[in-house]
């Protein structure tokens, strides 16, 4: 009996030695704030709702729309539109569980389409990708990710559309499997290429995020929260992206995505880093081709200027952990808090008891904002 008894507490340390290694520890990340460029008065509330926000997404005539973040486990509506001072579901209440079981990233292109993605519960359900006419509420695209494009383990978050309206990149930070790549998606034909799995530029460093005091790691340190690929931006010509938990924001021309004929080595050699990022989850840029990315551990968001120098933009203590940023029209940035470090592992009490969760937004040109920024972005 004492055999057995040793066997199971050997497996039972042995299996808790596999899961700290691969799931576990972390260091710090150095702290790249700067004195902000801009005052935290200029960051306004938009709205607020009393269920934890996952990513926002603005139309072209000004149409707001969110996601009710997955991790915080939702009974009720997925998407929604604020519209008119009021959060309601989109396209309708009826609709809302047969559209979406966990979806969180969301965008609006130059098209008058709407686009959702639900990574299935980490890829354990369906993984779908669904298209709506912004106008009608209309689903004018539906597809369905087979296992091969998002595995068990997988965490699609962020999509982008590119200005042709022609290719969708998916970002799949890949918690739980560790295999983080992004993937192209070709609306016309319906065909999916997963490309750069497990490369340097898309899979976590080992850093511990630390939000105010308080560190993402759980059950005793054996598991922190590290995740691949995650924001990205697109611009006409390049493709902007870094691991949440990385150190590198990277770039890679869209055309070399989207070539099936470039084998997978000279795809990677191709990737060029571009800057070093805080910890961040969300990354937006604007039509002068400035990058801004989130801060998660200092309550803030950064923008890259032009000496690929990550800077302070803003800093608010309201902005818990800025999850996804969008711009709309006349210069707004709109910058969904989703405070997920009251969601995870949290109970439904816990989470109640931490609302309203809102959406922000400023204006980065603002006349506190240094002009000089800018005017180094045109140099690039």
């Amino acid at each position: 009996m004492k055999k057995v008894l040793l066997f199971f507490v050997l497996c039972a340390i042995g299996l808790t030695a596999v899961a700290w290694i691969r799931y576990g520890g972390g260091k710090p990340y150095p702290n790249l704030s700067t004195p902000p460029l801009m005052s935290s008065a200029s960051v306004e509330e938009f709205l607020s709702y009393p269920e934890p926000i996952g990513n926002v997404a603005v139309s072209l005539d000004g149409r707001v729309f969110f996601t009710v973040h997955p991790e915080s486990r939702p009974q009720g509506n997925r998407v929604l539109e604020y519209v008119n001072g009021a959060a309601e579901p989109f396209p309708n209440m009826e609709l809302q569980l047969e559209y979406f079981d966990t979806p969180l990233g969301i965008h609006a292109d130059g098209f008058g389409r709407l686009w959702t993605l639900d990574h299935g519960n980490h890829g354990l359900r369906v993984p779908r990708l669904l298209g709506f006419d912004i106008e009608t509420g209309q689903l004018i695209h539906d597809e369905a990710f087979p296992p091969h494009i998002a595995p068990a383990g997988s965490y699609l978050q962020d999509l982008r559309v590119s200005v042709d309206g022609k290719t969708i990149v998916i970002a799949d930070a890949s918690f739980w499997r560790k295999s983080p790549a992004l993937i192209v998606y070709d609306i016309d034909s319906g065909s999916t290429r997963r490309v750069l799995e497990r490369d340097p530029s898309v899979v976590a460093e080992n850093y511990l995020i630390q939000t105010g005091d308080r560190k993402m790691s759980f059950l005793g340190g054996i598991v922190s929260l590290r995740g691949g690929v995650d924001a990205i931006a697109l611009g006409p010509e390049w493709l902007y992206f870094g691991a949440i938990s990385g150190s590198g924001l990277y770039r890679v021309r869209l055309s070399d995505l989207k070539e099936r004929r470039l084998p997978e080595a000279q795809l990677s050699g191709r990737v060029e880093r571009y800057a070093t990022k805080p910890l961040a989850n969300g990354m937006a840029i604007d039509n002068n081709g400035l990058l801004y990315v989130t801060g998660i551990e200092h309550n803030s968001v950064f923008v890259i200027d032009g000496k690929r120098e990550a800077k302070t933009l803003v800093q608010s203590a309201d902005l818990r952990w800025p999850e996804a940023m969008a711009f709309g029209p006349d210069g707004w940035l709109y910058v969904a808090d989703s405070a997920l470090s009251e969601l995870l592992l949290k109970s439904p009490e816990h989470i109640r008891a931490q609302q309203p969760y809102r959406i922000f937004r400023f204006r980065p040109f603002a006349k506190d904002a240094a002009e000089s920024v800018a005017e180094e972005a045109a140099t690039r």
